[in-house]
């Protein structure tokens, strides 16, 4: 059965001050309360919804459909920002919220329901026997927004009526295509290095250089060079309380941070930088601050401040003038929100503050913030982890879709590096690169399974880092390697997990017209302490 969705909702319902209220129709396409409205405009194949209000502050706006959905269904969910290794196919669930869209297979075919990529409003479906619901949050933080007699422009409703003989994966992928406003940002293929999951902060220049080297030795005559991308521990406030800015000095590891890139692009190589943009521990103006709780060690800075704006642009320009010009932006959906993904369900956040603008929603700022970041950098790589997918769709060049992997562990490589790689691959190249996150090499992780992961994902097509510990590349790893890097410099056929419908860890994958099943568990299963 196909939803009819397209068409006006059942019913409205506002949220504002704590209380829930239903809206009057007063007309085919709106309805009202006081002194707000509520707008559903039939536009091609989309419902486009706005609200506006003059003194009424709305934090959430509810749109329920009514029809007769019993019977079997499997549906899969999104994510706000990152995969937590929970992505999957489910029976039906009323209480399960699907952040921006969800697939709908009726035994026979794989439906689509959703908003399209860069909303006004952070929006998400909740489906149960009676029908659907689409809850848009309206909120500017943790209250209202302040319109003040704004016409916003919310969402734009989209579906999608599966094909008959259609794969469910072949579904997902197209729906994402319908969603997507901008498309994916063209540029050649991302692959090399990454030294988080082999120095877990404590790094230096030499340590660099060394994984370098390794990296162009692997890389050999590949047409695209590979990456080296410098991640967390070079900051001048590295520590373990606090890994803020500033952003402008390397500390005493990295005292020529800017003379970096320059060496490595001599070895062949190019520079690639990690940095969370929105934590410092620098003095700053009041209004620069995030008016809601600041309890770590530094202080966490307001997106939507003109301060703030500048004050990151600056440092994305900073960064790319040195020479890094992949630069990777960690953090700013906790740093905002204050919870991870995985925490939020339908509350994103705390209740009871605002941004410094309160006329502004929650996903308008988000969304500007991350134009800010594109706009100051036009030619460099931009890659997004722990940012919202839907917001950031055709500004970023890349996204980590889902939460770390691990040089320490197979346990949370294979929960959370497989289960995202599978479920997110639909968004691969549609909405941005979608990186499911590196190969930790490190000796504590048994080849015979970082083995398998190298080369599932050297074969999708999708970004491939490793992070390499020098003393961890013996004969055998060389050889695999260099082989998944010759891959990532491909152009590859579209892979497709095919059990994904089965396990939230598929093992049997489609690359063309090749099968491959992967082995992800030992003989006495998975490891949970």
């Amino acid at each position: 059965m196909f939803f009819p969705i397209l068409t006006p909702p059942s019913r409205v319902f506002l949220k504002a001050s704590g209380q829930v209220s239903p809206l009057s129709s007063c007309g085919p396409e709106s309805w009202e309360y006081r002194d707000l409205k509520v707008f559903c405009s039939p536009v091609e194949n989309r419902l486009d919804v706005s609200v506006e209000a003059s003194a009424t502050e709305p934090e959430a706006v509810q749109l329920r459909w009514d029809f007769d959905i019993r019977g079997h269904y499997l549906f899969l969910n999104d994510h706000w920002e990152r995969g937590y290794g929970d992505l999957q196919w489910s029976v039906m669930q009323p209480e399960r919220v699907y952040p921006w869209y969800f697939m709908a297979f009726d035994g026979e075919r794989a439906h689509g329901y959703g908003v399209r990529t860069l909303p006004n409003a952070m929006a998400f479906w909740l489906a149960d026997s009676k029908g659907v619901s689409l809850w848009l949050d309206l909120r500017c933080g943790g209250a209202g927004v302040r319109l003040k007699g704004r016409h916003l422009d919310a969402v734009s409703i989209v579906v999608r009526e599966g094909l008959p003989g259609e794969s469910p994966f072949a579904a997902a992928k197209a729906f994402c295509r319908t969603m997507a406003v901008l498309p994916a940002r063209q540029h050649p293929v991302v692959y090399g290095g990454n030294n988080w999951y082999c120095d877990y902060g404590e790094s230096s220049e030499g340590g660099i250089l060394e994984q370098a080297k390794i990296m162009t030795r692997l890389a050999g005559q590949n047409q695209n060079r590979p990456y080296m991308v410098v991640d967390d521990g070079w900051q001048i406030c590295h520590a373990h309380s606090c890994n803020g800015g500033p952003w402008s000095y390397g500390n005493y590891g990295f005292p020529h941070l800017e003379e970096l890139p320059g060496r490595m692009e001599q070895m062949g190589v190019r520079a690639g930088i990690w940095f969370r943009p929105l934590l410092t521990m620098e003095r700053v103006p009041a209004e620069a601050l995030l008016s809601r709780f600041q309890g770590q060690e530094g202080v966490i800075l307001d997106p939507s401040s003109p301060f703030v704006l500048e004050k990151a642009a600056e440092d994305m320009r900073r960064l790319d003038g040195w020479g890094y010009h992949l630069i990777k932006h960690d953090f700013s959906s906790f740093d905002i929100l204050g919870k991870w993904g995985v925490q939020m369900g339908a509350s994103l956040t705390t209740s009871g503050w605002r941004f410094f603008d309160p006329t502004k929603t929650t996903a308008e700022i988000i969304k500007n913030f991350y134009q800010v970041l594109r706009d100051s950098v036009p030619d460099a790589l931009i890659m997004g982890c722990n940012t919202v997918g839907h917001l950031s769709a055709g500004i970023f060049d890349l996204s980590r879709t889902g939460d770390d992997t691990s040089g320490l562990e197979w346990e949370r490589t294979r929960k959370m590096g497989i289960n995202t790689l599978a479920f997110r691959l639909p968004q691969h190249n549609v909405f941005f690169a979608a990186d499911a996150d590196c190969v930790g090499i490190t000796g504590k992780v048994s080849w015979k399974y970082n083995r398998q992961w190298l080369e599932l994902l050297s074969k999708t097509g999708t970004p491939l880092f490793v992070s390499a510990s020098p003393n961890a590349i013996g004969p055998e790893q060389e050889k695999d390697l260099a082989a998944a890097f010759a891959r990532a410099d491909q152009a590859l056929p579209e892979a497709e997990p095919l059990d994904w419908m089965d396990t939230a860890c598929p093992s049997v994958w489609k690359f063309g017209g090749e099968t491959q099943c992967f082995d992800w568990f030992s003989e006495n299963g998975v490891w949970v302490y």
